[in-house]
């Protein structure tokens, strides 16, 4: 039969909301009744989890966008909590605030003010930006709608322009939370010699198109590279909120919320933690991922240090060498 430390992660991560986590603790029962000899039980269990992903799956409709701007903005609707969000009290304190205002902000009008709208997010890739994004639309049960920068900017005179104003003009027809990755692709500094009139012009309207939005959307902004933003930019936007590599606390955090039911009992932690030094959130997610899976595959039910050790300097490798 299942552990008690099993049964106890198995409710823990339902009452978070964490469904990854209940995900992986099941499929982990299901491994070790199986491996007891309980094959039925063990299919009954892996079926049970099938089938719910599935209606889970149906259940997180795409939100339609207009067909003009097809590839350039993607919908869904995130299942994301706040418990998967790693980072400082700091940091987030403030999403905590943006919430807050954001459900009370009939309130706020009522005195003259107005909700926290516009936030830049700024750091190093793997911080934890994109997943802000993803946390914020599931806390505000509003769809995500990722603007691709990248797809946005074209090489025809007034086109990039012209897609932006669509995107705000939508902004107030189609609530929601609006993602802008890579933001210094169409909010560069204007003063930088290597800059051309056509993106000085997109950036003078995209700091018009800030300035008069009046929606009840949320702009999410993002770039590893605050230093390339137009400093005009910063005034517009109501919190800018930095970001970095995870300190000792939180790669901890995060390993703990990763790995779930399949942490090891005993765990040579300060090991464990040396060997994160000077990598992202993404990277030690990933690593623990790839610990969990080698478990799986090697029918153990526990990732120990020396395995998540291995992974983790994978993960080093890959970056040292380039």
């Amino acid at each position: 039969m299942a552990t008690a430390d099993q049964i106890k992660s198995l409710i823990r991560s339902y009452s978070e909301e964490d469904r990854e986590r209940f995900y992986s603790i099941a499929l982990q029962m299901a491994a070790h009744e199986a491996k007891q000899g309980h094959a039925t039980l063990a299919h009954e269990i892996r079926e049970l989890v099938d089938n719910h992903r599935k209606r889970v799956r149906k259940s997180l409709t795409v939100v339609p966008f207009p067909q003009e701007l097809k590839g350039l903005v993607v919908s869904e609707t995130s299942d994301t909590p706040f418990k998967s969000l790693v980072a400082p009290k700091d940091t987030l304190e403030r999403f905590h605030r943006v919430v807050k205002e954001f459900y009370q902000r009939s309130k706020l009008q009522m005195h003259g003010l107005s909700n926290r709208r516009r936030v830049l997010l700024a750091g190093p890739p793997g911080t934890g930006k994109t997943m802000s994004a993803r946390v914020l639309a599931h806390e505000l049960k509003l769809p995500l709608y990722t603007v691709q920068v990248d797809r946005l900017v074209t090489k025809f005179m007034g086109e990039t322009s012209a897609k932006l104003r669509q995107i705000f003009d939508i902004m107030g027809q189609k609530q929601g939370v609006y993602f802008f990755d890579e933001f210094d692709a169409i909010g560069g500094d204007r003063s930088l010699d290597n800059d051309v009139g056509e993106m000085r012009r997109v950036l003078n309207a995209l700091l018009q198109f800030i300035e008069l939005d009046q929606s009840d959307s949320i702009i999410i902004a993002a770039t590893n590279n605050p230093k390339l933003l137009d400093q005009a930019l910063f005034r517009r936007f109501d919190d800018v909120i930095y970001y970095t590599l995870p300190d000792e606390s939180e790669c901890k955090q995060l390993i703990e919320i990763v790995l779930g039911g399949f942490l090891a009992t005993r765990f040579a932690w300060r090991k464990v933690l040396s060997t994160c030094e000077n990598l992202s959130q993404a990277e030690i997610g990933s690593a623990c991922r790839d610990a969990i899976k080698e478990a799986v595959l090697h029918d153990r039910s526990k990732v120990t240090s020396t395995d998540l050790i291995y992974t983790l300097n994978q993960r080093r490798q890959v970056y040292s060498s380039l």
